[in-house]
């Protein structure tokens, strides 16, 4: 046991001097499972549908077997959590936002400026659609090679995280990806989510330790 805490911190300073493990966090060989309120369950995606709509020319709406049929991308990302774990070289696939747009199936109006995101039970998490649209920003289906399990957002999430050797990329806590995700609203004005509204940072930024409304 006290070998693998050895390696772990030795790890964790390696990737601390590599830039890739920010400000007031640890590396974690585990996933935590936080979240709040009840897991989704669902005995069937036949009914399951995932909503685009708001600042766009058409409103959207894909079913489980559309939504499976779409080009997939596959993700190796540094995902960093506001309570202070980081977990490097996880492997997410899904649907880039960018995917759709490039498939002709999403056309955002000039208005469009911001991106909610809407997930089960009524919570939503905001983010500017410059950071949507980035390369690190996934509608995620898959996690390390398998389904997302329950937990971890079943069968759809947001995830953000950072990509190695890429400080281009804009990179918030990984709150700001909403697990369970049903829908995703195109805004013109910014509009605080879950966490926002309970204190947490409107940006995120994980190198700016922007972890709560007054940092």
């Amino acid at each position: 046991m006290l070998e693998n805490i050895f390696h772990r911190k030795q790890e964790e300073k390696r990737l601390y001097g590599e830039g890739r493990i920010p400000p007031g966090q640890a590396l974690s060989e585990r996933f935590p499972v936080l979240h709040y309120g009840p897991v989704p369950r669902y005995n069937s995606l036949d009914t399951w549908t995932l909503r685009l709509w708001g600042e766009v020319e058409t409103p959207l709406s894909l079913t489980w077997e559309q939504f499976s049929q779409l080009p997939r991308t596959r993700l190796t990302m540094d995902i960093h959590c506001v309570t202070a774990w980081s977990k490097v070289d996880t492997i997410w696939e899904g649907v880039s936002l960018r995917t759709l747009i490039d498939q002709g199936l999403l056309k955002l109006l000039p208005t469009a400026r911001y991106v909610i995101e809407h997930a089960e039970y009524g919570f939503t998490a905001n983010l500017p659609l410059k950071v949507v649209l980035q390369e690190n920003f996934l509608l995620a289906t898959h996690y390390d090679g398998q389904p997302l399990s329950p937990e971890h957002g079943y069968p759809l999430r947001g995830v953000i995280g950072a990509i190695p050797g890429r400080s281009d990329l804009m990179t918030p806590y990984l709150w700001k990806g909403a697990k369970w995700l049903r829908g995703l609203e195109f805004t013109a004005e910014d509009r605080p989510g879950f966490w926002e509204q309970a204190g947490y940072h409107n940006e995120a930024d994980i190198w700016k330790e922007e972890r709560y409304a007054t940092d």
